[in-house]
């Protein structure tokens, strides 16, 4: 694990989104991860979208990892996760 990326448990959910969002920290900056309830239900089945976020939080923060690494933020400076 890249030790400068570190994820705080302080998800929330973004209704106007309707995304779980999630912060990163990368080399003491603060970045925004979000994954919509769409990408959440088909990846891993139906259900209350932070519920399922904090069952499978590691494997959503490595790609988030892996997303960040590849420097893939969109116009806002937020990282997607599809």
């Amino acid at each position: 694990m890249n030790q400068a990326i570190q994820f705080p448990d302080r998800e929330t959910w973004n209704e106007t989104e309707q995304a779980v969002t999630f912060p990163a920290m990368v080399n003491g900056f603060q970045l925004t991860c979000v994954i919509s309830a769409a990408v959440l239900f088909q990846r891993f089945g139906e259900g209350e979208p932070l519920e399922i976020f904090r069952a499978h939080r590691w494997d959503l923060e490595d790609l988030a990892q892996e997303l960040i690494e590849e420097q893939r933020e969109d116009a806002q400076g937020w990282v997607w996760l599809s």
